[in-house]
């Protein structure tokens, strides 16, 4: 099994979503950026190496906040979602063709990649106990 980050970052209330380009894995589905952990790596190193390949900035990179297991066709993954602050909003997209800031209720209405559907549905339990 495959343990890969994800990057929770919030902005008043809204968070970032991006979805895959075509010839990617997962083409035309939003996720939350991150990836593969790599050997030797802690999660929050791989967070921030994936946040600049993907979308060319540094981060800060915090708590675990939620995970989700899944089994694709290529291979199984345990997806941690980890809070996450971006250095700066001008993102440079490696690996997606778009992001978008959305409330909690808005992520669920989009084609999410199924193991990141679990993250969003945490979310909005979140804001809903706000």
């Amino acid at each position: 099994m495959k343990i890969v980050t994800a990057a929770i970052v919030q902005d008043n209330g809204r968070y970032l979503i991006a979805r895959r380009k075509l010839g990617e894995k997962l083409a035309g589905l939003w996720e939350f950026p991150g990836g593969k952990v790599e050997v030797g790596e802690s999660l929050p190193e791989c967070l921030r190496r994936e946040i600049m390949e993907e979308l060319g900035v540094n981060s800060d990179v915090g708590e675990v906040l939620a995970e989700s297991h899944y089994r694709y066709e290529h291979g199984e993954i345990l997806l941690v979602a980890l809070k996450a602050t971006l250095e700066s909003k001008a993102l440079r997209l490696a690996v997606h063709d778009r992001v978008e800031w959305l409330t909690p209720d808005e992520l669920l209405g989009l084609d999410l990649a199924p193991a990141d559907i679990p993250i969003a549905r945490y979310l909005l339990e979140q804001s809903n106990d706000d």
